[in-house]
């Protein structure tokens, strides 16, 4: 049996210089995170064995790592990310160009120009939180220590037993608070939505930290008026657990990279009959909206979400946007730190919301729609996904990861359920 060992998180500003990593008996590797004046541009899985390593081998491992995103930044060819598409040409971009990066003066210089935008657009910042004060203090910090403060931060306390947000919220000058009693996360955000002002409305949740800057690169997504939706990157807090190394590692976590992505009507199109995978557009802990988007496609379904269906309300209004011809982006200037589950059971339940969840909002779409392809991934995408990881689990041993398998099919099983005895719902209607 072996040993559990935590992953040390370490960030690492390349305009400072580039160090000597050292190994720490505690740790099994470093979760090394590279950035250039604030700019996220990749990280690194460094084991102990890797260790130590002199700044000269980093520094190669450095310039390997960041190069798809200083491309994607400062090249209109070459570098851009793939969306998630079955096809038989799933990157709509042409070969990388090593040559045109490599003519570029002083590329990361003109790097941080490129994202020193300015904005003005109004945002609003809304945090929806069910007791947890101690880490909705942490968020909210945070939150008061923006680069360019929002217009307004309002939080939405979802435990009208529970006194301990409002008092915490007292304390704190320059928020809002706002009392839901009704349960369910698609609830609370929709409440704040009704008590916000301004053109753009930031989401975040109670267990992240954001960066200084994580509003104003929210906003610089939306320059292109298309754009309804913007997500941004979600790296991990600390991977001290093995529940938390398990969500990031085996599940995948959140991020979904350090290139730009476009979701649009093509991209919609072309995963229309498979399921359109909008869970890949980005998470809920860090995403905004222009006000305009609620009056196209309604508001958040409030059979969605924690204290409903489990989770899943952002993707499937994702969905929407997508299907009524918007564009959503995710800009991975954006950065929040998600502080994952820290215990195996915290983690089973979640990954049971999940697929409970993620199944309700298959059934929506296609209720919604008629678009086939979410009824195809139902019936058969995941059964044939969950009897390969049964068969490997046979054949190789069943570890953490696929130990939850009975979980998640379960969950499945449960959002069927779920949807079966809430269809009827009428409140979100797409104007």
């Amino acid at each position: 049996m072996t040993t559990f060992a935590p992953w040390k998180v370490l960030h690492i500003e390349l305009s400072e210089g580039i160090p000597t990593l050292t190994a720490e008996p505690k740790y099994q590797g470093i979760y090394v995170v590279f950035w250039w004046y604030a700019i996220p541009l990749g990280h690194e899985e460094i084991s102990a064995a890797q260790l130590p390593m002199p700044a000269s081998q980093l520094a190669n491992l450095v310039v390997q790592t960041i190069t798809p995103a200083v491309g994607d930044r400062l090249l209109d060819h070459g570098f851009k990310a793939p969306l998630p598409v079955i096809s038989q040409n799933p990157s709509r971009d042409t070969p990388v160009d090593f040559q045109a990066l490599m003519a570029l003066q002083q590329p990361l210089k003109q790097l941080h120009q490129s994202c020193s935008q300015p904005v003005s657009a109004s945002i609003s910042v809304i945090v929806c939180t069910r007791n947890r004060p101690e880490q909705l203090a942490r968020c909210l910090r945070s939150l008061q220590n923006l680069s360019q403060p929002p217009q307004e931060i309002i939080v939405v306390d979802n435990a009208p037993s529970d006194d301990a947000t409002r008092q915490l919220v007292a304390q704190m000058p320059g928020i809002q608070y706002v009392l839901e009693p009704r349960p369910g996360l698609s609830v609370a955000r929709n409440t704040g939505i009704h008590h916000s002002t301004g053109d753009i409305i930031a989401f975040t949740d109670d267990d992240v930290i954001v960066h200084p800057d994580w509003s104003a690169r929210l906003q610089q997504g939306f320059e292109n008026p298309k754009v309804m939706a913007v997500t941004g990157l979600v790296l991990p807090g600390e991977l001290e657990t093995e529940a938390q190394v398990l969500f990031e590692k085996n599940f995948g976590g959140f991020s979904q990279g350090y290139r730009v992505l476009t979701f649009d009507s093509q991209f919609f199109e072309e995963m229309k009959h498979r399921g359109v995978p909008v869970w890949r557009i980005g998470a809920g802990a860090n995403m905004a909206f222009r006000r305009k988007a609620f009056e196209l496609v309604g508001d958040f379904d409030e059979r969605l979400g924690a204290g409903a269906s489990g989770c899943s309300e952002d993707s499937e209004f994702w969905y929407r946007i997508l299907a009524e011809g918007w564009l959503c982006r995710y800009e991975p200037t954006s950065v929040v730190y998600h502080y994952h589950r820290s215990d195996l059971d915290s983690l089973k339940q979640q990954m049971y919301q999940y697929m409970r969840g993620h199944v309700a909002a298959l059934l929506i779409q296609f209720a919604r729609y008629q678009h086939w392809g979410n009824l195809r991934r139902l019936f058969v995408a995941l059964p044939k996904y969950y009897t390969r990881q049964f068969l490997s689990g046979l054949l190789k041993g069943f570890k953490s990861f696929n130990k939850m398998l009975l979980t998640e099919v379960l969950g499945c099983f449960s959002g069927v359920k779920f949807y079966l005895q809430h269809r009827y719902f009428t409140k979100v209607i797409i104007k």
